[in-house]
């Protein structure tokens, strides 16, 4: 919950604080600021409303504050919103800032990783404003100052560094049309972020930002041949071994004389009681209890022999971990060794992990119009109407669609990643850059959704001479 704490006015700009448990916004507001406005597109098509439409959301319809405010909460919020959804913020936001100039080194970019002190960084802040008194050039020298007090301010606001950091930005910017303005951001975000800086310079620097974009799901491993079985995961450049056991099972062999069948039976039993071991512990290890779902993003069997191939054919295989497997590969060794012939092995798929995902989800959406299922709809308007009657299961977007939504004079995106749980629906943001990606963008508009059951859109058509609601930006 945010809470409004101050409004201070000046002949430059109006300046608003908002603060809440483990957020601090400062949104100043006053010119045209490069790459926001850019954003935003501040000069819109406009057009009349039709009904019905959706619940507006609250808060000022200033363009400015929207778009800033849309990127700055996000952070605050990373809890309840879809870890995607929060990539796809904090995106906008690299792009806001890496967008904003100064002049000279009127910028200050500060980043304190978790476990840090506020103590800390307000002592190297006052020893950095005693060494910036020294600037010769009286503008640059009371920029800096001016950035380096508002970084201060912002930090009495906090008793400790929030558990996944603290980012403040702060800093006169140079508009599009060469006036100046005051900026500051501080927020906590969505995951922990262990870099720590501290820069004076004419530009912010997001390069810390950017790396929390980079995937760190962690896969599984479960590296089985005739001498025992390896249980690991891969996490970025980490790997970690869970657990690993050894097993003596009896070989085939032709002797036993009458016995023979006997010895069979007893080998197949050995082999039925090693897979099952191993299918309780791939559960035990990669099933969070909590919430009854893998703990991993998706699953590689490996191994020499044809115990893997067995085990994902088993019915004694958890239903929830077979369909999280991604591919089934032959190595030439078990254990540690085998561990890591089967990570370079995958490589490939571990790296286009988000890149299948997007295809299988595209998919099934262009599955569903093939068979005309009548459980799909695309186009802005349709979805819109489907996602008002609580008909979407699943609603897929570009990522980089360029829509406005004109009742709350915000970009249609935004609005979609603030309300969709309104809708009891599922958001997916999608990129061109498949096969299938490239076809819904270019073929349905980058808008559209897999419905919960068969609607006929068609029936809900009603002739009108008002116009568009939404259209694409200048």
């Amino acid at each position: 919950m945010l809470k409004l704490v101050a409004i201070v006015a000046s002949n430059r700009a109006v300046v608003v604080t908002l603060v809440s448990a483990d957020c601090v916004a400062v949104l100043h507001r006053g010119g045209k600021w490069g790459g926001v406005d850019r954003e935003l597109g501040s000069r819109r098509k406009t057009a009349q409303p039709p009904p019905p439409t959706a619940p507006q959301s609250s808060g000022s319809k200033d363009l400015f504050l929207q778009g800033l405010s849309g990127a700055v909460f996000a952070m605050a919020d990373g809890a309840e919103n879809d870890k995607n959804i929060e990539i796809w913020k904090v995106k906008k936001l690299i792009k806001a800032l890496e967008s904003a100039r100064g002049n000279g080194t009127s910028m200050i970019s500060l980043i304190i990783p978790p476990g840090d002190q506020i103590s800390r960084v307000n002592k190297m802040l006052a020893e950095e404003y005693g060494t910036a008194s020294n600037i010769k050039s009286r503008v640059n020298r009371q920029s800096v100052l001016a950035a380096i007090t508002s970084a201060q301010q912002k930090l009495k606001l906090y008793n400790k560094v929030p558990p996944n950091g603290l980012v403040l930005y702060t800093g006169t910017v140079v508009t599009e049309d060469g006036k100046e303005k005051k900026v500051t951001f501080a927020f906590e975000p969505f995951k922990p972020i262990n870099a720590s800086l501290y820069l004076c310079d004419n530009k912010f620097h997001t390069e810390p930002l950017s790396e929390l974009l980079e995937s760190d799901e962690k896969f599984g491993f479960i590296v089985m041949d005739g001498n025992g079985t390896l249980f690991g995961t891969l996490s970025g450049n980490t790997r970690e071994v869970l657990h690993k056991f050894t097993v003596d099972l009896p070989k085939k062999h032709g002797r036993g004389g009458q016995s023979a069948l006997r010895f069979a039976r007893l080998r197949m039993e050995k082999r039925h009681n090693y897979v099952r071991k191993t299918a309780e512990l791939a559960t035990q290890f990669f099933i969070n209890p909590a919430t009854s779902q893998p703990n991993v993003s998706g699953l590689i069997l490996a191994g020499s022999a044809d115990f893997k191939t067995e085990l994902s054919q088993s019915d004694m295989f958890d239903p929830r971990l077979q369909a999280k497997i991604l591919n089934v590969v032959d190595v030439s060794y078990g254990g540690e060794n085998g561990f890591n012939q089967a990570i370079e092995l995958s490589a490939e798929i571990l790296a286009n992990v988000k890149f299948i995902q997007e295809k299988r989800l595209i998919g099934k959406f262009f599955e569903e119009i093939s068979q005309d299922t009548g459980k799909y709809v695309f186009g802005v308007d349709d979805t819109l109407k489907a996602l008002e009657m609580g008909a979407v299961e699943t609603l897929i977007v570009w990522e980089n669609l360029d829509i406005n939504r004109y009742t709350e004079k915000m970009p249609l995106l935004e609005w979609f990643a603030n309300e969709y749980k309104k809708f009891g629906c599922v958001l997916e943001f999608v990129t061109n850059k498949s096969q299938e990606g490239s076809q819904f963008c270019r073929g349905f508009g980058g808008i559209g959704g897999i419905l919960r059951y068969q609607l006929d859109m068609r029936s809900f058509d009603e002739p009108s001479d008002e116009g568009e609601l939404y259209e694409d930006s200048d």
